[in-house]
């Protein structure tokens, strides 16, 4: 970092590489555990199967990349300087996230929306040159977010009782495929958000092939196609 780099950069990069090494400081989180809610459930249908989770190594090391990036390249960018104050955020916030899924769900869940709503508002905020380090680290980010939200939120729903698995499951599916439809419709050309969704999706439907519940697999399913031709169609219009 030169000294002309504002704070803001550095402070994302430090953000950053915090977020990144807070699962090395707690225990390992690859999902919500059914001793942890009143409601004892030992299958949650909204919950990816713990391989989906993996996706946090390709997060992590492509939002530091890109912190690094722009810190030296881009530090006084405009687009930049917008995307990082909402980012700075989401990432802050997560550094504690682990703590909070491990310790208080519901607490975590309100976590982890604000840290997508924020993640959304980065994404959103980044400008179209830099795509590779400023914006698809973050879009992959947001996209997971948002995948995310949908699965704590349909976790904790049922957890305390307030829905049945299945009506949560199906419900919070519905509503991020509805969320990250509206989301890529403000970015279509980024490819990065979708994935990631898809990717959760993707494991939602490898969670429930074994116990064969096809609501949920043709809901993901239908996510995960929706999602596809939306970012196909709006190539062609380009």
């Amino acid at each position: 970092m030169t000294r002309n780099t504002p704070f803001l950069a550095i402070a994302v990069l430090v953000a950053t590489v915090a977020f990144a090494l807070s699962p090395f400081l707690t225990r390992d989180f690859a999902g919500y555990r059914p001793e942890q809610f009143p409601v004892v459930l030992e299958f949650w249908p909204v919950q990816p199967a713990g391989w989906a989770f993996s996706i946090w190594g390709v997060i992590y090391i492509w939002l530091i990349a890109g912190a690094v990036w722009g810190g030296l390249n881009a530090s006084h960018d405009p687009h930049w300087r917008k995307m990082r104050t909402p980012l700075l955020i989401s990432l802050g916030l997560g550094t504690f996230w682990i703590t909070a899924a491990n310790a208080a769900p519901v607490l975590a869940t309100v976590m982890i929306f604000a840290m997508a709503v924020f993640a959304i508002v980065a994404m959103l905020r980044a400008g179209y040159e830099d795509r590779v380090w400023q914006v698809r680290p973050v879009a992959l980010y947001a996209g997971w977010l948002t995948a995310a939200t949908g699965v704590g939120t349909g976790v904790v729903l049922s957890g305390y009782g307030v829905l049945s698995a299945q009506a949560a499951a199906l419900t919070m599916l519905a509503v991020v495929l509805l969320a990250a439809l509206a989301v890529q419709s403000c970015r279509p050309s980024e490819w990065a958000y979708p994935t990631a969704i898809i990717w959760a999706l993707s494991g939602v439907i490898a969670a429930n092939v074994p116990t064969g519940n096809w609501p949920v697999i043709a809901l993901s399913a239908a996510g995960i196609a929706a999602l596809t031709v939306g970012f196909v169609l709006q190539r062609r219009k380009r």
